[in-house]
C-alpha cells in the first residue's frame, strides 16, 4: 500500500457538473443489494460500494477502495432489474446521471451493467461520496467492450 492510499476521497454534489465527477470516480464500483438502504422518513438513499481506483491507474496502481454514497432529499426510490429478495446480487455501477425536472428537482439514475437501474426521484441534487478507509490490490482493471 503507498502513502497516497492514505488520502481518501471526499466528494460533494450540488449540481449536475459536480455528480459528473462523482459518477466518474464511481465508475465499475461494485455492490450487493444488501449494501443499498432507503431511508424514507430521513429523505435519505444511501448505499457502500467497492469503487476502482482510477485515479491510481495513472500511478501504475490497480486497486479497489470501500467507499460510501448518500443522497438527501430524496422523495422515492424505484427500481429494475434488481432483486431486493436478493441481498447477495452483485451490481456493477456503469455511471449516475441527472434529468431535470422542475428545477432544482429532477430525477437521478444509477446506472448498473445488464439494464439494471435505481432512479431517485429529489427535490435537488445533494450527495456526497467518501472514501472509508480499506484500499486493497484490485484483480483486474474493468474493461469496456464497447469503449476505445
Amino acid at each position: 500500500m503507498s502513502d497516497d492510499a492514505a488520502d481518501p476521497l471526499k466528494l460533494l454534489a450540488l449540481d449536475a457538473d459536480d455528480l459528473a465527477v462523482v459518477s466518474a470516480h464511481l465508475q465499475d464500483a461494485v455492490l450487493k443489494v444488501a449494501d443499498i438502504v432507503w431511508l424514507p422518513a430521513e429523505k435519505r438513499f444511501a448505499l457502500a460500494a467497492r469503487r476502482f481506483d482510477w485515479e491510481g491507474v495513472a500511478l501504475g496502481q490497480r486497486r479497489r477502495r470501500l467507499t460510501a454514497l448518500h443522497f438527501d432529499r430524496v422523495l422515492a426510490v424505484r427500481s429494475t432489474k434488481i432483486d431486493k429478495a436478493a441481498p447477495d446480487q452483485v451490481l456493477s455501477l456503469l455511471a449516475i446521471t441527472f434529468a431535470e425536472g422542475e428545477l432544482p428537482a429532477g430525477d437521478i439514475t444509477l446506472h448498473f451493467s445488464d439494464g439494471a437501474a435505481i432512479l431517485l426521484q429529489i427535490e435537488c441534487i445533494e450527495a456526497q461520496m467518501k472514501d472509508l478507509g480499506p484500499v486493497w490490490e484490485a484483480v483486474a482493471t474493468p474493461g469496456h467492450p464497447d469503449g476505445p
